[in-house]
């Protein structure tokens, strides 16, 4: 038998490890922008078309690289910041070039110029594909320039994979977010066919989160500072009443690398607790600095997950110093233990004198008198004898005494007998085989659920799901028709959002507009809503336009049916009636109608449960009764 296992060329490893670090364009970005900040470049371009796939390019102006280390960066295993083993456990840098490179160039068309300081000429490097094409001096500016052209056009079927373009755009805005984060001090911009997306020059850390989110987010967010022997914290966190009921803005770094953590976002939603609601998220811009040999960051290929040597102190030590900002920056109701435990008395009003406090004695009071109360008209048994009171106080007290006389005599006229007779009568009269037509009766539990009786036992719908799949499926059909009307507001409202909701607010407005919206761009990062189709809400426009986000985002289907339907759901939700609201009769009869005329009037829209019936036998069952 001859040998089977071979060694694969290594044309082919790249492509095959490329599928490991380079999962989309996002990917390729990031190791590009950690490389530039590694080369200690003060200004750092990011230039991307078409979400990535046609053109991604990296300019920085840091130290570049020398004609034998521009040629090695594209080598498999090649780094610039581990010699041995032990170095695995004192990483503190991003990655000076090396490591993605060499999976970069097998998969795309990659040129990269690059210079040093002091030299007359630069280096240019052309591959495709694992092969160089050309290496040649150039005249260039010091630092480095790459450019990656057609990614994946050797690789067809991951092309294939990939999302539309304004989710590809999100990840790529994420991973430039995540990035100048960490470096407020470095220079970034970005610009997405041929617009400016960013332009973030160099500032504080505070100044940054707001040039990345907007305005209004520096007066949302307050500080949060913790140092201790185990790991230094600091960053900003969210102030409770602007937290949002979606997955906002949610930043954690361990050592100016993020990450993702739900074990630390637990420390973080504990300490809102009571002062979030349970389906709110806060938003936070948290930076942990530890020790490099106190976290293992190489657990997971793309390193936004680590293992903390001690998890259970990080999360201790998280949690206490977002109560203590909180609390600090009187966010959260705390104790004040060195407050005097002496009343607080008001200040004296102008012209106003102390009054000596008095005594009123009924010197008529005898506790060892029994003789008749003469102002009740009765005897009293008891040995003490009621002091004199008001004329009001008086009346007062014969109101409530008449009053609990009138329900008295009320209880002993309608007995329990009556009431159960008449309650079988009616549901005598209700019977069919009667013949007798009776109008069905609705009630509302907890003003949440709808409760009717059937032929065969008790009916409950969830007055919420049930709205909403009714909404869902006229939106659905007014949308597929396209005959969804819109309706112009009085008032047009602004919304500001940031730099990565706004690029994928701009790629989808077109659809927007098609399904009764009419949406206009204002600014960078503003919009504004100029009207809304027919059965949504003003109100709610905002709360549609953060749905749609959230559902564009986590999308993995991008067919038009698919997006119609989301569409669909997300203007149901945000416009059916809420759990908690009192209804009338006439309008639980015109729900329970509306409801059993939809094509699946059992599931909401995402697939919950709006029915439960309880059948007449499992009541019986249930209170042990024998037929």
């Amino acid at each position: 038998m001859s040998d089977i296992i071979k060694l694969l060329p290594d044309n082919v490893a790249n492509q095959i490890a490329a599928g490991e670090v380079v999962q989309r364009p996002s990917s390729a970005v990031k190791e590009l922008l950690e490389n530039a900040i590694d080369a200690g470049g003060s200004k750092i371009d990011l230039i991307i078309k078409d979400a990535g796939k046609t053109l991604i390019q990296v300019v920085d102006n840091g130290c570049g690289m020398t004609e034998t280390d521009a040629r090695m960066c594209f080598e498999r295993h090649a780094t610039s910041k581990i010699t041995n083993s032990n170095d695995l456990f004192a990483i503190r840098t991003k990655g000076f070039r090396g490591e993605a490179l060499a999976s970069i160039a097998a998969i795309a068309q990659v040129e990269m110029q690059s210079k040093i300081e002091g030299v007359d000429l630069g280096t240019s490097i052309i591959i495709e594909g694992s092969e160089v094409k050309s290496q040649e001096p150039i005249a260039c500016s010091v630092g480095t320039n790459f450019i990656i052209k057609n990614l994946f056009f050797n690789v067809p079927a991951r092309r294939n994979f990939l999302k539309s373009t304004p989710v590809e755009t999100k990840h790529i805005v994420d991973e430039f977010e995540r990035v100048a984060l960490t470096h407020p001090n470095i220079h970034f911009t970005m610009h997405h066919n041929g617009n400016e997306v960013f332009n973030l020059p160099s500032t504080t850390l505070r100044q940054r989160i707001v040039n990345v989110f907007g305005k209004k987010m520096n007066e949302r967010i307050v500080p949060i500072e913790q140092e201790t022997t185990v790991v230094n914290v600091s960053g900003y966190v969210i102030k409770p009443e602007f937290a949002k009921r979606t997955r906002g803005e949610q930043f954690f770094f361990v050592n100016d690398r993020f990450i993702k953590s739900s074990y630390l976002n637990h420390a973080i939603k504990a300490a809102y607790k009571n002062l979030i609601s349970n389906d709110q998220f806060p938003s936070y811009f948290i930076y942990l600095e530890v020790a490099p040999d106190f976290i293992d960051i190489n657990i997971h290929p793309t390193k936004t997950e680590i293992k903390f040597e001690d998890e259970r102190t990080v999360y201790a030590i998280l949690n206490s110093a977002v109560k203590n900002s909180l609390g600090k920056y009187n966010i959260a109701p705390s104790l004040d233990f060195e407050q005097e435990t002496s009343f607080n008395v008001a200040p004296l009003k102008k012209g106003q004198e102390i009054k000596m406090p008095t005594i009123r004695v009924d010197t008529s009071y005898n506790p060892f008198d029994n003789t008749p109360n003469k102002s009740t008209g009765g005897s009293s048994s008891s040995s003490f004898k009621m002091p004199k009171s008001s004329s009001f106080e008086q009346e007062n007290i014969d109101a409530n005494l008449d009053f609990l006389a009138s329900v008295k005599q009320v209880s002993e006229t309608v007995q329990p007998s009556e009431i159960f007779a008449e309650n079988k009568g009616i549901e005598e009269n209700f019977k069919e085989e009667n013949n007798v037509e009776v109008k069905q009766k609705f009630y509302q539990l907890h003003h949440k659920y709808i409760l009717t009786q059937v032929r065969s036992g008790l009916l409950m719908i969830d007055q919420q799901r049930a709205h909403q799949r009714i909404l869902f499926e006229q939106f659905l059909s007014k949308i597929e028709e396209r005959n969804i009307e819109t309706q112009k507001l009085l008032f047009p409202q602004q919304i500001e959002l940031t730099a990565s909701d706004f690029a994928l607010i701009t790629e989808m407005l077109e659809e927007l507009n098609n399904v009764g919206f009419e949406i206009s761009v204002f600014g960078q990062t503003t919009i504004v809503i100029n009207g809304l189709p027919v059965g949504v809400s003003d109100s709610e426009a905002e709360k549609i336009i953060e749905r749609l986000l959230e559902e564009l985002k986590h999308s993995t289907n991008q067919t038009t049916a698919n997006y119609q339907q989301r569409m669909a759901m997300i203007m149901a939700n945000s416009s059916s009636i809420n759990a908690g609201r009192k209804l009338e009769e006439e309008e639980m009869e015109h729900l329970f109608n509306e409801l059993f005329a939809c094509q699946s009037p059992n599931y909401s829209p995402s697939g919950k449960p709006v029915i439960i019936k309880m059948e007449e036998e499992e009541l019986d069952q249930r209170f042990e009764r024998k037929k």
